[in-house]
């Protein structure tokens, strides 16, 4: 190991002590979650058609329809909605990279998919 690896070591491990120490004195520095991405339901679509995220990332679905629709992975079992009426919303939050493909149960024509990469 050279002399400038041991001290990014040190110098990193006084970074992580001090900002622990940080957020115990401080509770308003508490790391939050991001919030959720937003996926409009609208005349009969979803948008974005296509969602790229990271994983850990919430999606959540709003209905901005005048009629109820519902989000259904195409497995049927990673995510299900309930039906959702106007202004009604969903959230799922993808942990594990992948595509996923969803539609809407009561109009199936109605496709789109989250890649989480």
């Amino acid at each position: 190991m050279t002399w400038n690896e041991s001290w990014y070591g040190c110098v990193m491990v006084c970074v992580f002590l001090c900002a622990g120490m940080l957020l115990r004195a401080n509770p308003r520095l508490q790391i939050r979650p991001a919030p959720p991405v937003e996926v409009k339901i609208d005349n009969f679509s979803f948008s974005p058609e296509t969602l790229r995220i990271a994983p850990g990332t919430t999606v959540q679905w709003t209905n901005r329809d005048d009629i109820p629709h519902t989000v259904v992975s195409d497995d049927k079992t990673t995510f299900r909605s309930n039906l959702l009426d106007t202004d009604e919303s969903f959230s799922f939050t993808f942990s594990k990279p992948g595509t996923y493909r969803y539609f809407c149960s009561v109009h199936p024509k109605m496709t789109a998919q989250v890649v989480v990469q």
